[in-house]
């Protein structure tokens, strides 16, 4: 690699410029689903209709992801990530202008792809362009917009659609972009590998078709009206092809997933032992506003405003995440972030309409400073012992598994709560019937979840990431 001579002394304007992208993208992806009501009376059609333009970007993502380190290597970062930008943006155009289903539908296969190359390539490239020393704040930098976009993107998607039109969710995306571009031309590294190395077609199939499978089985699964069995039963397919693409992988030379980077400790429990922690803590941003709306009986947008205080959570631990890890060490900030999670996802799920104001703010706070302790710490640890030659396979698996545990965050929340009401006999089919218990028990099974992931962070090595945390006290 080439990438050792770009490394800079500061920490500098790149990692703002991925972060900004990063930011645009997942607050795209999660302000959409409020606006569905309005861009389907707009085409004329039912909000289910929509739906295909949802699973259209996330079958572009899992189809394209796995490519995302091969395209960076083989053509160079800056460039890669320069027609990401374009390609997403131009999708947005395309969707803010659509005039029916099936444009805004293709225009959301083109925004899959540009996103499955934006994000994975910015990391990379931060990864690759910043010193061992400075990856914790420079992760840091990147890692909240994934954090706080999930949270703020149902109120301002509310907001927009309230007071003005949906397209304006995807137009407003344009003067940000052109700015990024600017940005990108000035900042970005043109990062490539010196070895030129083929393209693994058939990784590609397995790896795309495995995703592709798990992600819409977790959104079937998530559907009220769609039998939570043929999910589950997607799902375990997904499973299947995703065992043969790893067996595959590890008989080829040259894998377009390289799975033997498993092999290091630090990296593989971030993998493994993270995806747990991540569905788990992502099934909150799924049950969480149910609760206020349907438990508490609260419009969306009020719900909208007890969400945001999560957000302020999230802002507020970002300063203080790189602090903690120098003092406290991955191993100990992992094993407390993740159990903070899951008592406070239990808590969530205590919480009443006769809850005092204040008690449902400190939780829903401390949820969102933990939850973003948690994330920072796993994307920053993930990187900590994978030698340069390595960076590109490992971006690439640990964005794959990041995907896939965000669609089954939501898979699982929503099992958990039809389950609930299965089990106290109300059928589990419609979000009418869900009551406190049933909350109260979905909750439960997602703090439960988190907590049980604390035993794969009591496995590190007290010095785990020494490498980016300096010098230890």
């Amino acid at each position: 690699m080439n990438a050792s001579s770009s490394r800079s002394a500061s920490l500098g304007p790149l990692p703002y410029v991925v972060a900004a992208t990063f930011f645009m993208e997942y607050l795209d992806t999660t302000i959409i689903a409020t606006a569905l009501p309005q861009m389907a009376h707009s085409f004329g059609t039912s909000p289910n209709a929509l739906s295909l333009g949802m699973s259209a970007y996330m079958i572009a993502l899992a189809i394209f992801i796995p490519a995302s380190g091969w395209v960076a290597d083989r053509f160079g970062s800056r460039s890669v990530f320069f027609s990401a930008i374009v390609t997403f943006t131009l999708a947005s155009l395309l969707c803010g202008i659509s005039q029916n289903v099936g444009e805004f539908t293709a225009a959301r296969v083109l925004q899959g792809i540009g996103g499955a190359l934006m994000v994975p390539v910015g990391r990379l490239t931060v990864v690759r362009s910043t010193d061992k020393k400075q990856l914790m704040q420079a992760i840091s930098t990147i890692t909240w917009p994934g954090i706080v976009a999930p949270v703020i993107g149902p109120p301002v998607g509310g907001f927009i659609t309230t007071y003005s039109s949906w397209r304006w969710i995807f137009l407003l995306n344009l003067p940000v972009c052109l700015v990024v571009l600017l940005a990108v031309l000035k900042w970005v590294p043109n990062l490539r590998s010196a070895e030129r190395r083929p393209f693994d077609v058939i990784g590609l199939m397995l790896s795309g078709a495995a995703l592709t499978a798990i992600l819409s089985g977790a959104d079937m699964a998530s559907q009220p009206e769609t039998n939570p069995f043929a999910g589950l039963g997607v799902i375990a397919v997904g499973l299947v092809i995703g065992g043969i693409a790893f067996r595959q992988a590890r008989r080829r030379r040259h894998p377009l997933i390289d799975v033997t980077t498993l092999n290091i400790p630090t990296f593989s429990v971030t993998v493994v032992t993270g995806t747990l922690t991540r569905i788990g803590i992502g099934a909150v941003p799924y049950l969480m506003p149910l609760l206020f709306q349907i438990g508490f009986g609260l419009s969306a947008f009020k719900s909208g405003l007890l969400l945001l205080v999560s957000a302020v959570g999230n802002l507020g631990m970002k300063a203080l995440t790189t602090p903690i890890l120098k003092r406290y060490g991955f191993r100990g900030v992992s094993i407390a972030g993740s159990a903070v999670c899951g008592v406070a996802t239990i808590v969530c799920g205590l919480l009443t309409p006769a809850s005092p104001l204040v008690w449902v703010l400190f939780v829903v706070f401390v949820y969102g400073l933990a939850r973003s302790l948690q994330f920072s710490t796993l994307a920053t640890l993930a990187y900590a012992d994978v030698p340069p030659e390595q960076t590109s396979a490992a971006n690439t698996l640990w964005n794959a598994a990041a995907q896939m545990s965000i669609g089954l965050g939501i898979a699982f929340g929503a099992l958990a709560l039809r389950a609930a009401s299965s089990i106290n006999g109300k059928g589990g089919d419609a979000a009418a019937v869900f009551s406190l218990d049933d909350f109260r028990f979905a909750f439960l099974c997602a703090g439960v979840l988190t907590l049980v992931s604390v035993y794969g962070y009591v496995q590190l090595a007290r010095d785990a990431g020494h490498t980016v945390r300096g010098a230890s006290r």
